[in-house]
């Protein structure tokens, strides 16, 4: 297809804006799939945790013929821990679909997703979606934007951006404000696409020139890198060269070559300039290299890849329960396991504890962490991990660690309990927006004051509180201890079952986070305590039998009913000297020495240090 006929366009927001269903409803009302064709929701989100989830953890590309014209759409993530894909897609695209919620209006990422576009010069389409949610206020979110572009420099010439009102789930769509002026179909934002977003700037008949911004992994081609033909042609069985990273040039014949087209990823014989495609035929293809011609080297600018800001510790599994679960539980399943996660996640990295069945893993915060734990959790490995801690840096010999920009927005009557907390946690105040109900604050926060602090929000605000978070930059290590939790657990002593007759007692000294029948062994952590310090308890004993007739009012023991953590929620709680153990049917909080002995000496020596 000639280059003036094809548009690139990548979808950004924030979080929960909807992007992937509007892609869904693109899709849909294209012509794409056949007319009785069964269409899921969030179709592109074909990761099981994507779809529990509600969030796109990887850009995919899809396409979608309008008239003459191929549309490249490439859905990208909103969460701030996936951002650095945002910024790579940004130079494979001309345009880009720029999603704001009808009633929260723009957004911490709203503000991230639209700086790297403007950055690299990528012609923003506003669509206000969910038009149809009650209280929704399109005039004022459109003022919102508008700042918004002013704030961050755009050239004039954006700042007269077409503006489409959507309700994505309902697929409708219009010029108008007016929700009831919707009409069924996307037709408004294809013909808004090819009107008023370029062609690709390539060059058809140039030398070629082909640089990967994503990275796909497949077991039989090994890494697949996509990216957009910046110039000329590439065939399979092709041979070609590849400008790497390093100055070197690496000769390499064209194994695969793929191009996508509604849900599918299609082999293809060659692809053209202006064309968006995946490359498969060298092994360690990295992001930001460039493909070309043997006898034309022209490398392109590396391309920026965020650097991670977290890191944590994964380990083989060494409770005594281990092996009673998952099948992949050796040290080599589990490097195997990271090796392959880095062929495609091109933020995270993994390096092996010398002579340890270890290995700290970095990544950009505790979801892409905790995401790639739930996955191989699924995938039948046990493992332990340790609590996540931040990733410092030594600038002109001064630690420096990383800060983000928080937003939470919370009913009025919670705010001061935010604004404390917070400040407990090395925040500093930016701005404060009070409304009559709710309030809008925005913080400049420590990575590490941030581990576990989104669990606190919904139990100060009742479940009320919506934070967002983004990385912001480095900063000067603050002096005061953050991110440890202050109050102790309940221990056990013991290995096997836990009772009734037993959790009912150890209820009287703090929170039970097991029922009755679980599986327990010295060392675990089963509840909370009361007070700051941790507490060693028998969770497993049973009423002394006697010959004595018990009372009726003993027969019957009625417990409270267990407090429930989620993976996250786990990482967030347990301390430095505690993990947690993933295996594909539980996971447990431990302490690192499981022994009562051992960790009381251990403990009393470091606390003479």
């Amino acid at each position: 297809m000639e280059s003036k006929y094809i548009r690139n366009v990548a979808i950004i927001a924030h979080v929960d804006h909807g992007k992937t269903t509007l892609v869904n409803q693109l899709l849909s009302s294209s012509g794409t799939f056949h007319e009785n064709a069964k269409i899921a929701d969030r179709v592109l989100d074909s990761n099981p945790i994507e779809r529990e989830r509600g969030i796109t953890i990887l850009a995919k590309p899809t396409a979608i013929n309008f008239g003459k014209y191929r549309i490249n759409i490439l859905d990208t993530p909103g969460h701030a821990d996936f951002g650095g894909e945002v910024e790579r897609i940004m130079h494979m695209v001309d345009g880009c679909l720029l999603l704001v919620d009808a009633f929260e209006g723009t957004m911490p990422q709203t503000r991230f997703v639209l700086k790297k576009a403007l950055e690299a010069g990528v012609k923003p389409i506003v669509i206000i979606n969910k038009i149809d949610r009650p209280n929704a206020s399109p005039e004022k979110v459109i003022d919102e934007v508008l700042n918004l572009f002013i704030e961050l420099n755009a050239p004039d010439e954006f700042l007269d951006f077409p503006i489409i009102y959507t309700s994505a789930l309902n697929g409708t769509s219009s010029f108008s404000s007016d929700p009831l002026r919707q009409k069924p179909g996307m037709n408004p934002i294809f013909t808004t696409i090819v009107e008023h977003l370029p062609a690709p700037k390539v060059i058809i008949n140039g030398p070629l020139i082909f640089q990967p911004a994503l990275l796909d992994y497949n077991d039989f081609v090994g890494r697949i890198g996509i990216g957009r033909v910046e110039s000329g042609t590439i065939r399979v069985n092709g041979q070609v060269a590849l400008s790497r990273l390093d100055g070197s040039v690496k000769n390499f014949k064209v194994q695969k070559l793929y191009g996508f087209f509604g849900l599918d990823r299609l082999e293809i014989t060659q692809a053209s300039a202006g064309d968006v495609i995946g490359v498969a035929g060298v092994e360690d293809l990295i992001v930001g290299e460039t493909i070309n011609d043997l006898d034309q080297i022209q490398p392109l600018p590396p391309l920026h890849i965020d650097e991670p800001t977290l890191q944590m510790t994964f380990g083989t599994n060494s409770s005594p329960l281990a092996g009673l679960d998952g099948s992949l539980l050796t040290a080599r399943k589990l490097e195997e396991r990271l090796f392959k996660e880095v062929q495609r996640d091109v933020s995270l990295r993994y390096e092996r504890i010398l002579n340890r069945e270890s290995w700290v893993v970095s990544g950009r915060g505790e979801l892409h962490l905790s995401i790639l734990i739930e996955n191989m959790r699924r995938e039948g490995y046990e493992l332990e991990v340790s609590k996540p801690t931040v990733i410092t840096k030594e600038i002109d010999g001064v630690i420096h660690e990383p800060y983000e920009d928080v937003q939470i927005d919370v009913p009025v009557e919670y705010m001061g309990s935010i604004m404390e907390a917070l400040g407990g946690r090395g925040g500093d105040l930016i701005t404060l927006d009070q409304g009559s109900s709710h309030a809008r604050l925005h913080y400049l926060v420590p990575s590490r004051g941030l581990i576990g602090f989104s669990t606190i929000v919904l139990t100060l605000t009742k479940g009320y509180g919506v934070m967002s978070h983004t990385f912001k930059e480095y900063r000067q290590q603050k002096a005061a201890y953050l991110g440890e939790r202050s109050i102790g657990v309940l221990v056990s002593t013991e290995t096997g079952k836990a009772t009734p007759y037993a959790i009912q007692h150890i209820e009287e000294r703090g929170v039970v986070f097991i029922e009755p029948g679980t599986q327990v062994y010295e060392g675990m952590i089963v509840g909370e305590n009361r007070y700051d310090h941790d507490l060693a308890v028998n969770i497993t004993t049973t009423k002394a039998l006697t010959n004595m007739r018990a009372a009726s009012k003993d027969s019957t023991v009625v417990l409270k009913v267990p407090r429930r953590l989620s993976i996250e929620a786990c990482l967030d709680y347990i301390n430095g000297d505690e993990l947690v153990e993933i295996t594909p049917n539980a996971y447990r909080m431990r302490k690192r020495i499981l022994n009562t002995a051992e960790r009381k000496k251990y403990d009393s020596k470091q606390k003479k240090e």
